[in-house]
């Protein structure tokens, strides 16, 4: 049995304790729980068309389109990491969620666009035929019983299918347009055709292989866009507030001046 004074011992103890609980749980409540780190957003892109996107001697993806992303993301708080992907399975990996956007001199068109959503263009491109410099080539046309180069699902691999013929065994199909232009330089096909900012910063940077290159009325006007999953509105969103919000300021303009001059 407790004395009088073992009680009053006790109860001053349990007061204790529990005017120590209560000042822990006011620091609780008081204290600002850290936000989580925002996670990166997966950047899909064919680093092997350049000046769009490319690998430096260091292994980095520069290009074109990797700065005007960072300018987006940056605009808008976004994280983004750029990971490398081949194009013939690109939209594979938009489609299955292993990227959550594609930014990859990616033509907009109407047959992809049913399948994943496109921001508003960002660049004005075309196509554009690339020849040896002695080749009578001066049109399209001319192409019609030639052996021709494309990169194999693109738009230039479109429109030489409606000159040649879908199946037809002078299309000559490369993973990448440098392979296609590496494959005319070495003479086993007679023209390559691909949208004309990487068939021309190919031929200014390879003077020595004395290419010369062929534009055509024909070809129709494409412009690029940053492809995200159909449905993905808030990203969407996002990106193109963050591309008005470039063009409007002027980043865009020093971006594009980086990489192709003055020439727009």
């Amino acid at each position: 049995m407790q004395t009088a004074q073992s009680k009053r011992s006790t109860l001053k103890l349990a007061a204790l304790v529990l005017a120590g609980l209560a000042v822990a749980g006011l620091a609780a409540c008081g204290k600002k729980e850290e936000a989580a780190p925002a996670k990166a957003l997966v950047v899909g892109t064919d680093a092997a068309y350049a000046p769009f996107e490319s690998q430096d001697a260091q292994g980095n993806i520069v290009g074109f389109d990797i700065d005007v992303v960072k300018a987006i993301a940056a605009n808008q708080g976004l994280e983004v990491k750029f990971v490398n992907t081949p194009w013939e399975g690109i939209f594979n990996t938009l489609a299955q969620g292993d990227r959550d956007l594609l930014v990859s001199a990616i033509t907009i068109t109407a047959e992809r666009k049913q399948t994943m959503d496109f921001s508003n263009p960002y660049f004005d491109a075309k196509q554009l035929i690339a020849v040896a410099e002695k080749s009578t080539v001066s049109k399209f046309a001319d192409l019609k019983t030639l052996k021709v180069g494309v990169q194999t699902g693109t738009t230039g691999d479109d429109v030489v299918q409606g000159l040649l013929g879908k199946d037809s065994a002078n299309i000559k199909r490369f993973e990448s347009t440098p392979l296609a232009l590496k494959e005319l330089e070495a003479g086993g096909v007679q023209a390559v055709v691909a949208d004309n900012g990487v068939v021309e910063n190919y031929v200014n940077n390879n003077a020595n292989f004395k290419f010369k290159t062929v534009s055509d009325d024909s070809f129709t006007p494409e412009q690029y866009g940053i492809a995200v999953r159909k449905g993905n509105t808030e990203l969407l969103e996002k990106i193109n507030k963050g591309l008005a919000a470039i063009k409007a300021d002027g980043t865009y303009d020093k971006i594009h001046a980086q990489w192709f001059g003055g020439k727009k």
